[in-house]
């Protein structure tokens, strides 16, 4: 019974590997996000083996009233669906600080976030690759920080383009 079940694990393990997507070793690039006015984003990746990589976020937002930044890193699976195209899933974690300033009244305050990631991805031909992706960021706010954020959650929907290199 042992050797059935490692043949069979072994034999799944085979099959997984085969499926697996050879990634970039480096990307770098824009992340044009919508998260409450965070609109900018460098965004660069690095693979860390056949399927898995680590992408780091650094976003700006600069507006009348708020000015603000976040950086934010995530582990990510990726999966091949066919020639080019890739899906990946991951998890992370991030950092930030905002300031507010309008009519006399300021406040400023700092920021950490839970976030997943679940998106679609091309690499085309030549070193470039478009994304789009979801990151839903759960937010844990000094108490100031509500004039920020009204709330804990923000849906972060995002369109990538990267220069991928070695």
């Amino acid at each position: 019974m042992k050797k059935l079940f490692l043949c069979t694990l072994m034999l799944l393990g085979l099959a997984w590997g085969t499926q697996a997507q050879d990634i970039s070793k480096n990307a770098l690039g824009l992340r044009l996000g919508n998260n409450d006015g965070f609109g900018g984003e460098v965004s660069y990746q690095r693979g860390l083996s056949r399927n898995n990589r680590l992408e780091l976020d650094l976003g700006f937002r600069n507006s009348n009233d708020v000015n603000a930044y976040k950086l934010v890193g995530l582990y990510q699976w990726v999966w091949d669906i066919d020639q080019g195209f890739n899906w990946y899933a991951g998890v992370g974690g991030g950092i930030g600080s905002w300031s507010y300033n309008h009519a006399g009244s300021s406040n400023s305050g700092t920021f950490i976030l839970a976030t997943g990631d679940i998106g679609i991805e091309y690499n085309f031909d030549i070193p470039l690759q478009l994304s789009l992706d979801l990151h839903p960021e759960f937010y844990l706010n000094n108490t100031g920080a509500n004039k920020f954020r009204e709330n804990s959650f923000g849906p972060d929907l995002g369109l990538g383009i990267r220069y991928r290199f070695q």
